[in-house]
């Protein structure tokens, strides 16, 4: 009988885990990746899940602690992940699995719709008092990033009584059929699941120098033509993640966002900021807007917001948060009490821990080892920093064509020697790196200096290198 038959039939062949983690926080390789019992998980999968998920590093994992993964083989490999961005105070955050363990004795749900609890209050009330802008503030939970952002639509059309929204190239806000037509990427997002809402056009974004083209102001004039050409008055909001993430870790050119504030105000436009990705101090900062200093109507939070555990919010002004009727927003799972006890853990350490401090820090490093890649012949055209949201972007130094087979080359050294590094961008083009917060930093430098290897180690194995002096 497999593994996976005895756990359906009740019984646990695993050994019992001994409490605390305690994983070691040094990479080690005890097997080549994948090793043989994650292969044999692997063929377990492929007979029982759909082939619709995807698996970029094929290992399964027993344990996970700081920035760390000890996998099922023996081998211990460094998170550059955070599970895609969720476990930002690491994948067994101490004081998370305190209140969970605490709630998880009282009961794990009711409903907040049928019968409420005082933890749903409180992710509320941190919430509002966090969200930018001095309006007194109203916040709903809801379990998904997608969730969250469909329901901002939602009430971004009740309140303003308009249809059509305004999102932005690059731009990934989920896999519902309302997020996938906000999402800008379309494979493999997109494909094969249309048709999508004709009420969302999309426009440009002036990101970095090694961007798209286009100064700020050539950016808000085809905002405004766009806006113009369908009628501004039948825009509800415009939706924009203050960094890009699954298009790279692009950030708007300085001045863009405010802009935006700026044309959303004159038509009566909301602005929804998607900080799924950028918030809960991935940045240095609780909110990546923050760096802007523009407030946005309506602010969008998931991933790290519980570390791990199902969370999202919405988050805005009084008027507008309360305009939708009662029972017209909600979900069964919506604010479940497990995940609000883990947000109120992640609050406690945001608040009294220099969490934003130690993403800062991590930012600082990755400038300092990354940055003189770029332009050093070794296909490097550009790496964005912002606090431990990381992007390092591989192309032609002269041309800036992409160069998807160099990413994915680096990332594929990186697993094989015990890092996990992913690739994303708009041309997959990007190694994309969002580490645990409290990682290491002996431990966040071990994992760059295998990436630098890697992209050394692969310069003339893949398009676009260039001759140059190694230096060692």
């Amino acid at each position: 009988m497999s593994t996976i038959d005895q756990l359906v039939a009740g019984s646990d062949p695993r050994p019992p885990l001994p409490p605390p983690p305690g994983v070691p926080q040094e990479r080690y390789l005890a097997t080549t990746i994948p090793g043989p019992r994650s292969q044999e998980l692997m063929l377990e999968r492929r007979a029982h899940v759909s082939n619709g998920f995807g698996a970029q590093l094929p290992v399964f994992i027993d344990r996970a602690d700081g920035g760390i993964l000890l996998d099922v083989d023996g081998n211990r490999i460094i998170d550059l992940a955070s599970g895609l961005g969720p476990t930002s105070l690491g994948a067994s955050n101490e004081r998370v699995r305190e209140r969970v363990r605490a709630q998880l004795d009282r009961f794990t749900h009711t409903c907040f719709m049928t019968t409420e609890y005082e933890s749903y209050v409180e992710v509320c009330r941190w919430l509002n008092a966090r969200a930018p802008g001095d309006t007194e503030k109203r916040t709903a939970l809801f379990s998904t990033g997608a969730e969250a952002n469909e329901n901002a639509v939602k009430i971004a059309r009740y309140f303003t009584g308009r249809q059509k929204l305004l999102a932005f190239d690059g731009a990934y806000h989920g896999r519902t059929h309302m997020t996938m037509s906000l999402t800008s990427k379309a494979h493999p997002y997109k494909t094969g699941f249309g048709p999508f809402s004709n009420d969302v056009i999309h426009v440009p974004v002036p990101t970095s120098p090694r961007g798209m083209e286009g100064t700020v102001e050539d950016s808000l004039d085809r905002v405004r033509a766009t806006l113009a050409q369908h009628d501004p008055t039948s825009f509800a909001a415009m939706i924009i993640e203050p960094i890009l993430g699954e298009a790279g870790c692009l950030i708007p050119q300085e001045g863009f966002l405010a802009g935006l504030r700026k044309i959303a105000d004159e038509h009566g436009i909301l602005v929804i900021a998607d900080e799924v990705q950028s918030g809960m101090g991935r940045t240095g900062r609780i909110w990546a807007i923050e760096y802007e200093d523009v407030v946005p109507d309506l602010l969008v939070a998931a991933k790290a917001l519980a570390n791990g555990m199902p969370l999202s919010s919405v988050t805005g002004p009084e008027d507008i948060m309360n305009a939708v009727h009662p029972a017209g927003l909600g979900g069964t799972y919506a604010g479940n009490p497990l995940s609000c006890e883990a947000a109120l853990a992640v609050f406690e350490q945001l608040d009294t821990e220099g969490v934003l401090e130690k993403a800062t820090e991590l930012g600082r490093i990755a400038i300092e080892m990354l940055r003189p890649l770029v332009g050093a012949g070794l296909g490097v055209i550009d790496v964005r920093v912002r606090g431990a949201m990381i992007g390092i972007e591989f192309g032609d130094e002269d041309t800036l064509e992409p160069a998807s087979g160099r990413a994915k080359a680096v990332s594929a050294y990186c697993h094989g020697n015990g890092v996990l590094a992913l690739t994303n961008g708009v041309h997959e083009n990007v190694i994309r790196l969002l580490p645990p917060i409290v990682i290491g930093r002996a431990l966040f430098r071990d994992g760059l200096q295998v990436i630098v290897d890697g992209i050394r180690h692969t310069a003339f194995d893949s398009p676009f290198p260039k001759a140059i002096d190694d230096g060692r």
